[in-house]
């Protein structure tokens, strides 16, 4: 199938090498040429505009940081003109509302649209274990499964447009609630001398157990925050992007204003393009300073 990939990003170059592995032809651009040369040395096309990859492609994915983002690429002159015909498959983070809104753009100019955020990170894309949840038809479901499955172990259909960016909202929430909780509770250890390995060793045992701390627990227990699989700065435009959907839900926000407080600190800190595991730095500040961001 012919695929044009836009956006190259940590998690988008991971994409694009796994449906280069599974035999798609695909031609791919980012704004910024640094982001696509590992790529082009595998041999996947580089095109030179949005326009020149959507040219020749069956379907366009969207692996792009922001609505904002999509909205500059995606609908500027001749972009939009690329886009009769053809399916958009959004598969980054945005708000539901944001997502709709393209959906009604992307239709206006003749084409068709799927959202298709993923759980799941570098490892994952490249080994076609991403967990990806799809808002829109059945019949366009259907029609892109085979494709989506390239990429995740488990691709399912939420309901209709908007309703996988909420879900992709929700658990992306945890994911921050939970680092800085995690964090907390560390740094509890740490101040008052207790053995970490034996704070583990209990929390794995319990309920209160996510993967995740393990996963996390080298990069705070060593302060090295580099080569992220998710930043710091990603994460505090999704707590942002959940906020405003609470609101517009007329819930209650929770701890997660706290947790934004958090994630604003360490960005200033400098850590806004570490791993979002640099919470830690803001919670539990290192003695003299020292960090490896």
């Amino acid at each position: 199938m012919n695929v044009a990939l836009l956006g190259t990003g940590l998690l988008g170059q991971a994409v694009a090498e796994r449906l280069h592995a599974t035999g798609h032809t695909l031609s791919a651009y980012n704004r910024s040429v640094e982001k696509t040369r590992a790529l082009r040395q595998q041999g996947i096309h580089i095109a030179a505009t949005a326009a020149e990859a959507m040219s020749t492609a069956d379907v366009v994915i969207l692996m792009l940081a922001d609505a904002a983002a999509i909205r500059a690429l995606l609908f500027d002159s001749p972009t939009h003109r690329a886009i009769h015909g053809r399916t958009i498959i959004q598969m980054g983070t945005i708000g539901p509302a944001e997502s709709s809104s393209i959906q009604e753009e992307v239709t206006r100019l003749g084409g068709r649209y799927l959202e298709a955020p993923v759980l799941g990170s570098i490892a994952e894309a490249k080994a076609g274990t991403l967990l990806i949840m799809v808002g829109g038809t059945p019949e366009h479901f259907a029609r892109w499964t085979p494709l989506l499955q390239a990429l995740g172990s488990d691709v399912r259909l939420v309901g209709p447009v908007g309703n996988a960016a909420v879900m992709k909202l929700a658990l992306n929430q945890l994911i921050a609630a939970e680092m800085a909780a995690f964090s907390l509770s560390l740094g509890l250890i740490r101040q008052a001398g207790v053995n970490a390995d034996e704070f583990m060793a209990v929390l794995r045992k319990s309920a209160l157990y996510a993967p995740m701390f393990d996963k996390k627990l080298s990069r705070l227990e060593k302060r090295n925050y580099v080569q992220p699989n998710f930043s710091t700065r990603h994460l505090l435009k999704d707590v942002e992007l959940t906020l405003a959907a609470a609101e517009t839900a007329h819930l209650a926000p929770g701890g997660l204003p706290g947790v934004r407080s958090l994630l604003l600190d360490t960005i200033a800190m400098g850590l806004g393009e570490a791993d979002y595991s640099a919470i830690y730095e803001r919670v539990d500040p290192a003695e003299g300073g020292g960090l490896n961001g």
